[in-house]
């Protein structure tokens, strides 16, 4: 009902409007917004562009201290393996590191990142 004066309203106001006008308008007026577009994203399981190292906090933190040095060398022991797989960054979580590849890693991508981190002068093997 509501609706109807509304549009009857804009139709006094505005003769000279056809229907498909008096339509737009009432619904600018109600204020019937379109949705705004969102992101959405969707993923089934992890992208396996990560690597989770467990170990604890005060190996984390004596890793971390160098972790640019650990990206530069772990990218350069995977380029001489001739791998497609690139470290971007590590981040630090309070039980793990996280290892984030540009592509996802093969088994043999993994094992060259496990020596390397289990032979860092940085981690307490205990």
């Amino acid at each position: 009902m509501a609706n109807t004066l509304e549009v009857l309203k804009i139709k006094e106001a505005f003769p000279a409007l056809n229907a498909k006008k008096i339509d737009q308008v009432n619904n600018i007026i109600k204020g019937n917004p379109k949705p705004k577009p969102r992101i959405q994203m969707t993923t089934k399981g992890p992208s396996r562009k990560q690597i989770i190292i467990l170990m604890s906090g005060e190996n984390n933190s004596a890793f971390m201290k160098n972790s640019f040095l650990h990206v530069i060398n772990i990218n350069r022991h995977l380029k001489n393996a001739k791998s497609e797989v690139l470290v971007d960054y590590i981040q630090s979580d309070p039980l793990d590191i996280t290892i984030i590849t540009n592509k996802v890693s093969q088994q043999s991508d993994l094992q060259i990142i496990d020596q390397y981190v289990k032979n860092s002068n940085n981690i307490n093997a205990l």
